[in-house]
């Protein structure tokens, strides 16, 4: 059985998947999927935490399943643009937790994560699964990746949902 460890950039995911379908993923049929016949080492969703009861409760679904949430907080600058990004945190994860797998996924279209890719495949050995937004993911990213999912039709909850 392959030991897999999944990290989730759930900002990511969220605004692709809004922006390409006007739908929501379904984490729950993500983590039937790549959890089949596989042993999860680390699970990791990586959010920004605007203290809102609504996303509490969202993040208590995504622990419910079986990812640990990692939270920083929003930041609102003065001149009105924003700060969340987690870019370095699931970089320094994804380092630390390659060596003890067989196969790291990655749901994110970030192309900053391209070189991070192929850095543990060449250091490791270790296979990546990238899932994104087809039109929205870079192909920097797709190329580096050892197998690339597209998030569409049964990854999608059916309606406006979460």
């Amino acid at each position: 059985m392959n030991k897999v460890a999944i990290f989730v950039d759930v900002q990511n995911v969220y605004y692709t998947t809004k922006q390409a379908f006007g739908r929501h993923f379904d984490y729950n049929a993500f983590w039937a999927a790549v959890t089949r016949e596989r042993q999860v080492v680390k699970a990791l969703a990586y959010a920004i935490d605007r203290a809102d009861g609504k996303q509490r409760q969202f993040q208590n679904i995504l622990r419910g399943i079986g990812f640990d949430v990692q939270l920083k907080p929003y930041i609102q600058r003065s001149d009105g643009s924003a700060k969340g990004d987690w870019d370095v945190g699931i970089a320094i994860d994804v380092m630390d937790h390659a060596a003890s797998v067989d196969v790291v996924v990655l749901v994110s279209g970030d192309g900053d994560f391209a070189l991070l890719v192929d850095r543990i495949r060449q250091k490791y050995g270790v296979q990546v699964e990238v899932y994104g937004v087809e039109a929205l993911t870079a192909q920097g990213l797709v190329r580096s990746a050892s197998a690339f999912f597209p998030i569409g039709g049964e990854l999608l909850l059916s309606g406006n949902k979460g």
